[in-house]
């Protein structure tokens, strides 16, 4: 196979960059020229078109039961084509219990991108989910290193086999064995991607321990964090892909569960209830009616997304206060010692930045 390959990735703290380097050196290994472009130094406005028949992957990490926006708005901005072959790739959050590989879930990460690729033109010849450790540590601690080292060459092993077949010219949709499992949450990836995403795009802040190094700034691959009122502010860019609180060399930066639970669920409850007595008391909603249940759901998420917009921006002006600034600082449990950070094995942060 003479056909050079083209791996797209887009990556957090390393998990599928690792995969695409996996798949690059086996094909370096049999000779066959391979390039690795991250996604996040292109511009994304503008993407060259893949040489007429090579080989063309995507590798990304799932969010919220999908691939980031990041990556699905590449695809659907990727260039037509004329029989190019593709594959698609996801780490997904994976985890051991004794001896045992525990899966994670893909919902329709490589469903929405293959059916988007196939209508552009692609032949699609490989779906594939690679079980990383999961690296979201909003909620729950890094996985511990031995951990992580077993969990690694376990999936380094399965990578390889993979692209040992598609290299081969063999067509391989291992991603099929979970298909019914990804229609069933199918739903949660579209809360996520409408609602889900911005909410957990509010939960982070630094501590005073931040020293405005910038690295998390810098290294950005979406670029969403910018500087408000002296310190870092998450915009709603943000693809809480977990590399600026993985990667903070003072741990400075933090997800606000207080925040989260005091402020974005409690006062938006509270909202919700005071609107719907204050309408009840001039509208009579008629029940079974389905314009009005979509009305009022509308209207339910638009309440929500404005508690959350004007509730984030009052709260990160707040931290300036040293009494509420602890308080938001003990009631978020990933500044405990005990909270470990995310470290893929064999890869230096440094280097994704």
């Amino acid at each position: 196979m003479a056909a050079p390959l083209l791996i797209y990735f887009f990556s957090g703290t390393g998990n599928a960059r690792n995969v695409a380097h996996w798949f690059a050196e086996t094909a370096t290994g049999r000779d066959i020229p391979a390039k690795m472009i991250d996604i996040a130094g292109t511009d994304r406005k503008n993407i060259a078109p893949p040489p007429p028949g090579s080989l063309v992957g995507f590798v990304s990490p799932t969010h919220g039961f999908n691939y980031p926006p990041a990556m699905m708005y590449f695809i659907f901005r990727f260039p037509l084509s004329r029989g190019n072959r593709a594959f698609l790739m996801n780490t997904r959050a994976g985890m051991k219990l004794s001896k045992w590989f525990v899966p994670g879930l893909s919902g329709i990460a490589l469903w929405l991108s293959a059916i988007v690729l196939l209508l552009k033109g692609y032949r699609i010849v490989g779906m594939r989910s690679i079980d990383l450790p999961s690296n979201w540590i909003s909620f729950h601690p890094g996985v511990k290193e031995k951990v992580v080292e077993s969990i690694y060459a376990h999936c380094k092993r399965i990578t390889v086999t993979f692209a040992g077949k598609i290299l081969s010219g063999k067509k391989v949709y291992t991603a099929f064995r979970d298909i019914i499992q990804d229609l069933l949450i199918s739903p949660v990836s579209i809360g996520y991607f409408f609602v889900g995403r911005f909410i957990l795009a509010k939960s982070f802040y630094a501590t005073d321990a931040c020293d405005k190094c910038d690295l998390c700034i810098n290294s950005c691959p979406v670029k969403a964090i910018i500087t408000v009122d002296h310190r870092p502010f998450w915009s709603y860019r943000c693809e809480s892909c977990m590399r600026c609180m993985n990667s903070c060399p003072k741990r400075a930066i933090e997800t606000s569960h207080g925040y989260i639970i005091g402020i974005m669920c409690l006062l938006n409850i509270w909202i919700m209830m005071w609107f719907w007595q204050l309408v009840s008391r001039f509208i009579t909603i008629p029940e079974g009616n389905g314009w009005v249940e979509t009305l009022l759901t509308i209207t339910r998420w638009g309440i929500t997304f404005a508690v959350m917009v004007i509730s984030y921006r009052i709260y990160h002006y707040l931290l300036r206060i040293p009494g509420i600034r602890q308080l938001f600082y003990y009631t978020s449990i990933t500044r405990y010692r005990f909270w470990r950070r995310y470290k893929p094995s064999g890869t230096m942060i440094s280097r994704l930045s």
